[in-house]
């Protein structure tokens, strides 16, 4: 049972000191009862303290480390149920489950086209972070060759399999590299959580519903594996959800330790868009690895754009540095257009230029990370910032013309902006998709 904040003050310093940062010692208890914050941020508890609040400072969702090295992946530790509540953490594990009876040629461009599986989305890399090996051909020589070569990619491996002895063959090659084993069950789990301790490994467990796998996730931890991930994927994409949700719910509201660990799901839905739909779905609702058997890029990218959408911090947008950026082979003839550092604002301008072959330059504004309206309607994107920039050694370098183009859409700032800067300000397409138009025509024509 977790204890209230009233009971965690009682075992606290009760000094006030403020070196939790919180303003006082019951304004800490709150945020440790509500599980905003963590006991090691008070300096000053006992020993006996902190062994009465073991479970009151224990994270709702344990944190789980699939791999070693800079690869690792980290998933698990949330505390809440919504984004908007607070944040999420650690984007999940997104992977391409491979099975063991592939030919060594259909092996080897399975793995080369898994290493290949990156992205650039608005600055950002996004890419396929884990890897599941499939044991199908229920051989242990296939399955250890098939995890083997998949190890060799470099991302933390999943090992699919209820058998521990094709499990302990495969981990024989990939032991080190700290491998998810995927396949306790309420029929094999003491074999299975054997081999996982031995090898230091964490460890998924499925049962046949909630209440079956919250009886067994405390035997495998007191048979020594505590770093364990709830298989909880089904191909039924409703009743998974639902399993999903209720799961994340038990564990944070009604401090389920049972079931307080990070999620797994699989999807062998043959339907690429089913398959796809499913696979965002369980990125949304709290799954922790996301394996899919889909392999083709424009499968995979829209699965990735989703984590990155979901795991970005609302609070912190996506930001590029400010200052002139350069399209193409400029020349202190060519065009200026402005726009704001948030990210998917500028990338989308740089794209527009791009495809318009006409070499450009584009002014990039310090406004917080806000798009352009939304900088010009809290005034971070005004004449004097943007004078200040025109201003700039940087512009006077590189630019041998006065003349800005302004976002169509902020064109009432052009009188104000050119009395305050000097320039010829040019209004330019309200839509970044009339860029190309415009640069081919009215600048090229002016």
């Amino acid at each position: 049972m977790a204890l209230k904040a009233l009971d965690i003050f009682k075992l606290l310093p009760k000094t006030n000191c403020k070196d939790c940062g919180c303003p006082t010692c019951l304004a800490f208890a709150m945020k440790l009862a509500q599980k905003q914050t963590t006991l090691d941020q008070c300096p000053h508890v006992t020993d006996e303290a902190k062994a009465a609040l073991e479970g009151a400072s224990a994270p709702p969702v344990r944190l789980v480390k699939i791999g070693t090295g800079a690869a690792a992946l980290e998933i698990g530790n949330e505390t809440v149920l919504f984004r908007h509540e607070e944040t999420f953490y650690h984007p999940p594990g997104i992977g391409i489950v491979i099975p063991d009876t592939l030919s060594e040629d259909a092996l080897a461009a399975q793995v080369e086209k898994l290493a290949a599986s990156k992205f650039v989305r608005v600055g950002t890399n996004i890419e396929i972070n884990v890897a599941a090996v499939d044991d199908v051909a229920g051989d242990a020589d296939a399955f250890a060759r098939t995890a083997a070569a998949v190890a060799a990619a470099g991302v933390p491996l999943v090992l699919i399999s209820g058998d521990a002895g094709r499990l302990a063959k495969a981990l024989e090659v990939t032991g080190d590299g700290r491998p998810l084993i995927c396949g306790a069950t309420p029929d094999n789990w003491e074999a299975v959580a054997a081999l996982a301790k031995s090898q230091s490994c964490p460890l998924a467990v499925s049962a046949p519903d909630l209440d079956a796998l919250a009886e067994l996730t405390p035997k495998i931890v007191a048979a020594g594996v505590e770093d364990l991930v709830l298989d909880l994927g089904g191909e039924d994409l409703a009743a998974t959800l639902q399993t999903l949700t209720a799961a994340r719910r038990l564990a944070l509201k009604k401090q389920i330790r049972a079931l307080g660990y990070p999620f797994l799901t699989i999807c062998r839905t043959e339907d690429p868009m089913a398959n796809m739909s499913a696979c965002c779905s369980y990125v949304a609702k709290f799954s922790g690895v996301v394996l899919t058997t889909l392999t083709e890029p424009e499968a995979l990218m829209p699965v990735l754009t989703v984590r990155q959408n979901i795991y970005t911090d609302p609070r912190k947008p996506i930001q590029v540095e400010p200052g002139l950026y350069e399209v193409g082979a400029v020349t202190p003839d060519s065009a200026l257009l402005l726009t704001t550092n948030f990210s998917l604002t500028y990338y989308t301008v740089e794209g527009e230029v791009e495809a318009s072959r006409v070499p450009a330059y584009i002014g990039v504004v310090d406004t917080e990370g806000t798009s352009v309206l939304t900088a010009f309607a809290s005034d971070k994107l005004n004449a004097d910032n943007v004078t200040a920039f025109l201003n700039s050694d940087e512009v006077k370098a590189k630019v041998g013309h006065k003349k800005l183009i302004l976002p169509g859409y902020i064109s009432v700032m052009s009188g104000g902006l050119h009395e305050e800067s000097g320039w010829e300000i040019m209004v330019g397409p309200r839509e970044a998709s009339g860029i190309s138009k415009y640069l081919k025509t009215v600048w090229q024509g002016a």
